[in-house]
């Protein structure tokens, strides 16, 4: 049993990469924040899937979940938009699933700061002139 962190990319569902869409298609358990991860990247899971919109839940709901999950030995798709460790809240859930001994990978998604450099046609560095990007946020 293994739990994937998936990151969903910045909204269009065609910037969902390749693995994050097959990690979703054969999980069991998809867990995905509703209000934020387009409705076409959850398309991608099985029939079967129990699909769960985490945006009203808890932290230890989450987790319950995942514990669920782990004594039915299935594997969990936690869907995330953008990239999960960018501005996301997957630390607090990393530390609960290392105290827990469930194993978990992080599958990185397309980072809306680097699909608004994109759609813009501009580079966030250039040789010498710029190497350094800084991200914040506006909380």
């Amino acid at each position: 049993m293994r739990v994937y962190i998936i990151g969903a990319g910045p909204g269009d569902p065609k910037l969902l990469t390749l693995r994050g869409a097959e990690l979703i298609a054969s999980c069991p358990v998809v867990l995905y924040t509703g209000s934020l991860v387009p409705k076409e990247v959850i398309a991608h899971a099985r029939p079967d899937a129990k699909v769960m919109d985490s945006s009203g839940m808890t932290l230890e709901q989450i987790i319950e979940v995942i514990v669920d999950a782990r004594d039915a030995d299935q594997n969990v798709a936690r869907v995330h938009t953008g990239d999960p460790m960018i501005f996301g809240s997957t630390a607090e859930q990393m530390r609960r699933l290392v105290e827990l001994g469930i194993p978990y990978d992080i599958i990185p998604g397309v980072s809306s700061f680097t699909a608004a450099a994109a759609a813009l046609g501009r580079e966030l560095t250039l040789p010498e002139l710029s190497q350094t990007v800084i991200l914040t946020r506006a909380e």
